[in-house]
């Protein structure tokens, strides 16, 4: 196959995201799609701003509009890769997986893969913190044959003792742990929790799929 890691990524910042980095896994079966690629694309922090106790109707738009093209630049990466001779595998920008009754996880973990290329750390919201841009991103996974970086950057958890995002979550969901690898969702969030308290108290925006709160307190955004 003939595609590099730099037209990648030139590809991917002309379609508009805001940041891609690269890894390998050996955890899951995805065959010989071996090679992790994560993408960022950065919210509006006007809209992310206008998040006061509840989401916003914006808000809700905003973040199903980002899915939407976060799948749509996944999707034309892997006709690219595939262009070349290349093989794909694409994760979902938002896709729950019921697993066994449990609905709350996707076939693979966009902030692991987000954490082991280098761009961010996790916060004690279990949200993905970008380096530059904080919580406010939504994430995508390409999985692919092509041979791209190996390497595995794990940064700090920068959230030390500031626990905003737990004193203002409404729903009581964040627990206050501190992320470090190895440290699972379970420990530091319920998202069942998190999603009944949607469902019952933003059931008029968005039938109470999203929330917010806690990726516009946080102070990582600054």
């Amino acid at each position: 196959m003939n595609i590099t890691q730099d037209e990648i990524r030139k590809f991917l910042f002309e379609k508009g995201v805001s940041d891609v980095g690269f890894t390998k896994v050996s955890d899951e079966d995805f065959g010989d799609c071996r090679y992790a690629i994560s993408i960022v694309v950065r919210l509006s922090e006007s809209i992310i701003e206008e998040i006061y106790d509840k989401p916003t109707h914006t808000y809700f738009n905003h973040y199903r509009t980002v899915n939407a093209f976060i799948d749509r630049c996944l999707l034309e990466l892997g006709l690219f890769i595939q262009s070349r001779g290349g093989r794909y595998i694409t994760v979902a920008a938002s896709q729950s997986i019921n697993d066994e009754g449990w609905n709350y996880r996707a076939r693979y973990s966009h902030k692991k893969i987000a954490c082991m290329a280098g761009l961010g750390t996790i916060g004690k919201s279990s949200l993905f913190l970008h380096k530059d841009y904080g919580a406010n991103i939504r994430l995508g996974t390409l999985f692919t044959d092509v041979p791209l970086s190996e390497s595995v950057n794990l940064a700090p958890s920068v959230c030390e003792n500031c626990d905003i995002c737990v004193r203002a979550c409404p729903s009581g969901a964040i627990k206050g742990v501190k992320w470090e690898p190895g440290v699972k969702r379970e420990d530091m969030f319920d998202p069942e929790k998190c999603s009944e308290y949607m469902k019952k108290e933003f059931k008029n925006i968005g039938r109470g799929a999203v929330c917010g709160i806690c990726i516009k307190v946080c102070p990582y955004n600054k």
